[in-house]
């Protein structure tokens, strides 16, 4: 298959409606009707974390779709003025004021429902391992029994909220000179009891991920001039002692 035919798409839509707001997460992400007759969980770029927060959903969803995990379809979902002038809540009305522009939204999937570690079987140890891998990979320190950020939709699993990933956002050194650093959260990842090797899925996954691809189309407005692709690129060159790390960690 050709670079072409899988390279990914940041596909824009306009919002017309914005329907509530999501509790659970701390930087208030909403329910948002757009132009397509979609609905999207929009996360703002007004928000505490900001435009790296974006980045950072953008860049892991698509590398995990890129290996084959499922992730909701995202968009760049463009917020004009006039969308919070009927909200009465101020603290939403001030963070859809403070998002006018460009946002991302992933697609709702409706009747889904939280990842339950206790109760919900996952698709295999293949599949467990290969979502360890990227977590390790992208230094995603949540997907944790207490917060697994996956959805059961459909009979399968896909994997939401990623925003807390790619910690070279928060000026812990030079992103080309910490990109080799272990990732010692894996430990508590909620799927690594039931991973098989991370070494077997570091062998078919890596040759599939293409950090460039997905970072040459984040938006000139969210970027902050930090080498996202160079950093993951350096993460995935041998030796990566972290896909080590990761296999040591399981049980």
């Amino acid at each position: 298959m050709t670079a072409e035919a899988v390279a990914p798409r940041l596909r824009s839509v306009r919002a017309t409606r914005y329907v509530t707001a999501f509790r659970e997460g701390g930087s208030l992400p909403g329910l948002v009707e757009a132009d397509d007759d979609g609905l999207y969980v929009v996360k703002f770029r007004g928000a505490g974390q900001g435009p790296r927060a974006l980045v950072a959903e953008w860049l892991v969803g698509e590398i995990g779709r890129a290996i084959g995990l499922l992730v909701p379809d995202i968009v760049q979902v463009a917020l004009g003025k006039a969308i919070a002038d009927g909200e009465a809540h101020e603290e939403i009305h001030d963070l859809l004021v403070a998002s006018v522009g460009k946002n991302l939204g992933l697609d709702f999937l409706p009747g889904s429902i939280t990842f339950n570690p206790a109760v919900d079987r996952v698709a295999g140890p293949d599949w467990a391992a290969a979502v360890v891998w990227l977590d390790a990979l992208v230094e995603n320190v949540d997907r944790t029994p207490r917060n697994p950020n996956m959805l059961r939709w459909h009979g399968n699993l896909w994997l939401i909220d990623h925003g807390a990933s790619l910690f070279v956002h928060h000026g812990s050194g030079d992103p080309l000179a910490v990109a080799q650093r272990p990732f010692p959260a894996i430990r508590d990842h909620v799927l690594l009891p039931a991973a098989g090797s991370i070494l077997d899925a570091d062998a078919r996954l890596a040759p599939n991920a293409d950090p460039a691809m997905a970072a040459a189309l984040v938006p000139d407005a969210w970027r902050d001039g930090a080498p996202y692709a160079e950093h993951l690129q350096a993460r995935l060159a041998e030796p990566r002692e972290w896909v080590q790390e990761a296999d040591r960690a399981r049980p």
